[in-house]
């Protein structure tokens, strides 16, 4: 059962995140950031990742902590699932369009965080969420993840289309990275032998 699960309480948020790698694309739980739980409940249903999740915070104050440690928890909660990463493809990428956005994710599950961004967000917030700060949280996840993550936003008019193609991207893109792959042999994906 590849499912992982982390509990992280600092004095400016709460939050518990349980992760089924293989799970049938269902988001249940609460966070008090409505357009990031709609963004998490796109990525559920794109990577086909049961989440449960529980989220509490300092968003009236900015909901930049929150998001953040969002981003944190859900890597390191996938990272738990993922193990020693043996027998896993390990790299994927996945183009996503949305009406007039379009959006790149490519993921390489290395051990080695690193994250790249390019493209155009800051647009009016959406609820209490900031375009911006899907960045922060794509930077959190990827060093939660232990992962080298790349995302762009191609093109798009609203900032609302890009971030969902992102999520989406995001979703597919890490289910491909994950998928167990049987001629691998439950081997370790890397010509040295560990990652």
């Amino acid at each position: 059962m590849r499912k992982g699960f982390v509990e992280r309480k600092t004095r400016e948020t709460a939050i518990a995140l349980g992760i089924d790698l293989d799970g049938r694309g269902r988001f249940q739980g609460s966070c008090p950031i409505a357009f990031l739980g709609h963004m998490l409940e796109a990525f559920c249903c794109h990577g086909l990742f049961d989440i449960d999740l529980r989220a509490a915070g300092d968003a009236d104050v900015d909901p930049h902590h929150l998001v953040e440690d969002c981003g944190l928890v859900l890597g390191q909660a996938f990272s738990r699932a993922l193990g020693d990463r043996s027998g896993i493809a390990r790299a994927a990428s996945f183009l996503m369009p949305m009406d007039e956005a379009l959006a790149e994710v490519a993921v390489d599950l290395s051990g080695r965080p690193f994250f790249v961004f390019r493209g155009r967000l800051g647009g009016a917030a959406l609820g209490n969420f900031a375009p911006t700060l899907a960045v922060d949280f794509l930077v959190a996840l990827s060093r939660g993840l232990e992962a080298t993550l790349h995302a762009a936003v191609r093109r798009g008019r609203s900032d609302h289309h890009k971030l969902e193609a992102l999520f989406k991207a995001l979703a597919r893109a890490l289910a491909a990275a994950s998928r167990v792959e049987p001629r691998r042999e439950g081997e370790i994906p890397s010509s040295k032998g560990a990652l």
